[in-house]
Formats: C-alpha cells, sequence, structure tokens
C-alpha cells in the first residue's frame, strides 16, 4: 500500500453515527462536533450524506467551509447524481474526499440491486472515474463486505484502483464478522490484488456481535491503514467501532501495533460529552475509556495498589484523554467574558451575541442554584440554549402536584404558534401527568418509545438530563431537557421531541435507498 506514517482515524459520526434512531443532528450541532473532531486531530470527517435532504447537503458544505485540519468527506451512492452532489457540497473544502458504495455480497446484489456481478462492477467503475474527475481523494466501499465472496472482492477492487480509487474500504456492514476471519479477509485481498499498492486499505466494522473494535483491530495488525470509527461507538443498530477505544487500544499497546494514530487524546473526554448531550445518548458509566467509572476504583485492594504505584491497576492516564478536576471558578458573580473565555475552551462558540446572552442568563440561574459549575453543566447550557429556537412549542410556566395519597395534578402554561394556552391534567405520577397536559393541547400523534433520566454532574443539585424519544410515522426523535428540576427538565425534553417532529423532513437511509 501506499506508504502512510500513521494510522489514519476516519470518523463518520456525523454520517453514520446520526443514523441511530433520534441521533440526527442539526447542521449548527454538526458544526459543533466537526471543530471538536477537527481539535482531536481526525484525518477525515465524513459530514454527511449530501444528496440525502437539502439539510444534510447544508451541514456537509457547511463544515467543508469551516474545517480546515481534517479531510472533509461526503457519502455517495454509485450513482451520478449522488456523486456530483457530494462534490457540490465538499467544494469549498481544502481537502475533499467523495465516498462512493455498491453493495458486494451475493445476497445484495440479488434481492437489494437485482444486478449481476458484471453489472456490479461495471457501476463501480463508472462512479469511481466520476468521482475522480470531481476530487483526487476518492474512496470506494463494498457494502456487505463482511458477507462477500473474496474473488469477487478481488475483481472489483482491482477494477475500482484502476479507475482511480485511493482509499478501498472493506466494510464488516452487518457486524458479521469474527476477527480471526476478517483479519485474514484484509491480509488475502492485499496479497492477491495487483495493484493493491496504490491504494490505502480501510475497514468500517459494526458492533452487532460486540467486536467491532476487535475486529478493526484484526484487520490493523493485518495491514489495513485506515479505520473507520464513531465517537462512543454511536451508530445505528448496534452502534460502530469506538474512536476512543481503537486510538487507545493502537496508543497503549505499541509492543504490537508498529504503527499509531494522530489523535490528540485529551480532547477524547469532551468529544464523548458533547456527542452524548447533542444526540441524547448517554454514556454508559462502565464504558471503556469515558465511561464515568473507567477510572474508578473501589475494591480497597485495587485502592492500595494504584496509591503505591498507579500502574498497578490503570494501563492509561486519565488525564491523558480528556479526564480532569473541572470545577470552574466560574459562579455567580463571574462576568460575561470569563463565561465565553471558558466556552471557547470547550468549542463551544455562538454565531450571534444574542445567543451568547441567552446562554449566559441561563449560567447565571444555574449558578444560584448550584454551588459547583463543572464543564457538563456549560455543554448542556450551550445545547440547550441553540435547541429551543424557532421551536413551534415552548414551556412558559409550570406547577405540578406530587402528594401521598394524593393523584398527582399537572397545570402548564405553553407556547404554541406564538399564543400562551393553558393546560392541566392527571397522571400515575408527575411526569405522566406533564406529559398528558401537553398532549391535551398538542395532540401529536406521537409514541413514547423511550423516557431516560442521567445526571449531568454529581450530587444532589446536580442538574438532571432526560431524553425523550417520540415516534411518529416512522419517524424517530430524541428530544433532550435539562435542569436541576427533573420534572421541568421532562417538560423541555418533551416539548423539543415535539418540536424536531413539527419540522417534518424524514431523512433518506443511505442503505435503504434503491440504487
Amino acid at each position: 500500500m501506499p506508504a502512510t506514517d500513521h494510522l489514519v482515524i476516519f470518523d463518520t459520526t456525523l454520517r453514520d453515527g446520526e443514523q441511530s434512531p433520534g441521533a440526527t443532528m442539526t447542521k449548527a450541532e454538526k458544526l459543533r462536533i466537526a471543530k471538536v473532531l477537527e481539535k482531536l486531530r481526525v484525518d477525515v470527517i465524513e459530514a454527511g450524506f449530501a444528496i440525502a435532504s437539502q439539510g444534510d447537503f447544508e451541514a456537509v458544505k457547511g463544515i467543508a467551509e469551516s474545517i480546515k485540519g481534517s479531510t472533509v468527506c461526503s457519502l455517495a451512492r454509485a450513482l451520478d447524481k449522488d456523486i456530483d452532489r457530494a462534490a457540490e457540497a465538499i467544494r469549498p473544502a481544502e481537502r475533499g474526499r467523495i465516498h462512493t458504495f455498491i453493495a458486494t455480497s451475493p445476497i445484495h446484489m440479488k434481492h437489494k440491486l437485482q444486478m449481476q456481478p458484471d453489472e456490479v462492477v461495471e457501476q463501480a467503475v463508472r462512479s469511481v472515474r466520476r468521482a475522480r474527475s470531481h476530487v483526487d481523494d476518492v474512496e470506494f466501499s463494498c457494502e456487505d463486505a463482511g458477507r462477500s465472496e473474496l474473488d469477487f472482492l478481488c475483481r472489483i477492487i482491482e477494477a475500482a484502483i484502476d479507475a482511480g480509487a485511493t482509499t478501498i474500504n472493506i466494510p464488516d456492514t452487518v457486524g458479521y464478522a469474527i476477527p480471526e476471519q476478517f483479519g485474514e479477509t484484509i491480509r488475502q485481498l492485499l496479497n492477491r490484488i495487483p495493484n493493491a499498492d496504490k491504494a490505502v486499505f480501510s475497514v468500517h466494522c459494526h458492533n452487532d456481535l460486540g467486536l467491532a473494535v476487535a475486529n478493526s483491530l484484526a484487520a490493523v495488525s493485518s495491514g489495513a491503514r485506515q479505520v473507520e470509527c464513531t465517537i462512543n461507538g454511536l451508530g445505528e443498530r448496534a452502534g460502530n467501532a469506538s474512536l476512543e477505544e481503537l486510538v487507545m487500544a493502537v496508543r497503549t499497546r505499541q509492543d504490537l501495533y508498529t504503527i499509531d494514530t494522530r489523535i490528540d487524546t485529551k480532547h477524547i473526554v469532551p468529544a464523548s460529552r458533547l456527542v452524548s448531550t447533542i444526540t441524547g445518548f448517554p454514556v454508559q458509566p462502565n464504558k471503556a475509556i469515558v465511561g464515568a467509572n473507567a477510572f474508578a476504583h473501589e475494591s480497597g485492594i485495587h485502592q492500595d495498589g494504584v496509591l503505591k504505584h498507579r500502574e498497578t491497576y490503570e494501563i492509561m492516564r486519565a488525564e491523558d484523554v480528556g479526564w480532569h478536576t473541572n470545577s470552574l471558578v466560574l459562579g455567580k458573580h463571574s462576568g460575561r467574558n470569563a463565561f465565553r473565555s471558558r466556552l471557547l475552551e470547550l468549542g463551544i462558540q455562538f454565531e450571534t451575541e444574542t445567543e451568547l446572552n441567552e446562554a449566559f442568563t441561563r449560567f447565571k440561574a444555574l449558578a444560584d442554584l448550584k454551588h459547583e459549575i463543572f464543564d457538563e453543566d456549560l455543554q448542556a447550557i450551550a445545547s440547550h440554549t441553540r435547541q429551543e429556537e424557532d421551536g413551534r412549542y415552548g414551556l412558559v410556566t409550570m406547577q405540578v402536584c406530587s402528594e401521598t395519597g394524593v393523584v398527582p395534578r399537572a397545570l402548564l402554561t405553553l407556547l404554541m404558534d406564538g399564543k400562551e394556552h393553558k393546560v392541566e391534567a392527571e397522571g400515575s405520577g408527575p411526569v405522566d401527568a406533564t406529559f398528558k397536559a401537553i398532549e391535551s393541547l398538542v395532540d401529536s400523534g406521537c409514541n413514547l418509545q423511550l423516557y431516560s433520566v442521567n445526571n449531568i454532574t454529581s450530587g444532589t443539585d446536580a442538574q438532571g438530563e432526560v431524553t425523550v424519544r417520540l415516534e411518529r410515522g416512522g419517524r424517530i426523535v430524541n428530544g433532550v431537557g435539562a435542569d436541576t428540576d427533573i420534572i421541568i427538565a421532562s417538560a423541555k425534553a418533551y416539548i423539543e421531541a415535539l418540536n424536531l417532529i413539527s419540522r417534518g423532513g424524514v431523512r433518506q437511509h443511505p442503505q435503504g435507498a434503491d440504487v
């Protein structure tokens, strides 16, 4: 393969990660995450699927205009219209890539594409050539390569490289592979394809069997030099290979891996928190690297060992991946400039002074309620400041009665299309009463699929972050609300989800589209 001085990290949080049900992000949210990925020194940011919607196109274009330190990539099916749209979206980028794909497994070619193998090869070659007419950096993916026949993979990849593909991606699209087998597949491809030295070989593993990271590492050991992954392992179904786990596995075990990444690991935890806050997908406490318990020791034996010599039970330093004691000096007497400076350190920048003023007002209100303000609190403030803009619905006031022996009742004043309405309802609990009161006005027709509560920080005065997942007509959205009062946070989350539903527009799924 072409010489690479490091393992290329291709982050697809903004594309494949967004395909998680309810994880759809706004353009502004995508840009915030892209800027953090740039700080991480991610090599390639897959910003979206440009032809999927106008919103996706605008997001990819906006990221291409703003990101300078990473290559900006757009996904495209092996269709002229997809490739041309992707090229248009990434045109402003200093370094742009088109990532085109077509299915190569017998089951996909027969049932999804309804094409013969010769036709698939012909279309792959045509799409790569068209992409090369726009950019020099073209990636070609064999969708469902994990279930594809090796001889056919060799044939289509050789043709794609001859047509101009500079990166060849071998995705385990359905998470079917086993590490030993997947590593051997990569080794065979590199050995058998005559022009394999003219492209960088990449892998993209899904986590359906919990083996995405293991499969990716097996591929690296066999010669793959690009790994496609997401922050927190976000992705459709069981998710993708986790960026933080891959990077730290390679970094920690340099005795086994002859190559390292360029990732600035101290930004890993902040990136994880930002993605979790924006998508509403909480990180489980025992998640490797970024979970709250990742560097916690409760066992007395472990505590004693760590105190005597850290490496007795810790193979990584917590501070190397971004963990630190982050209590802020900021408080209710802090000024706007100090607040703005800390937000900039966290990679948060508002587009308008009005947004900053609103966030500062929220910060002051929170500082009156909490003794300590944490970075997570600021990230939540920033996210929810943006989320409440331009919504059809809004919360003005609420009063909830929850008393032993009395049926809980909620009385709310809501905004709907700029007008105030008073609503009330009873329920089995204060949250149930609140949601029923909202629905008495809205009558959304939505199904509640998830109600989840997580504390943003520790302590009884911590903000609670509530995630509400609603479904209507096959469209799934996540609403997230934060407040020191869980009932208020619940109302905010439900209203945000309703606002997302009301905006309409279903994002096209690239793997579900007809080619």
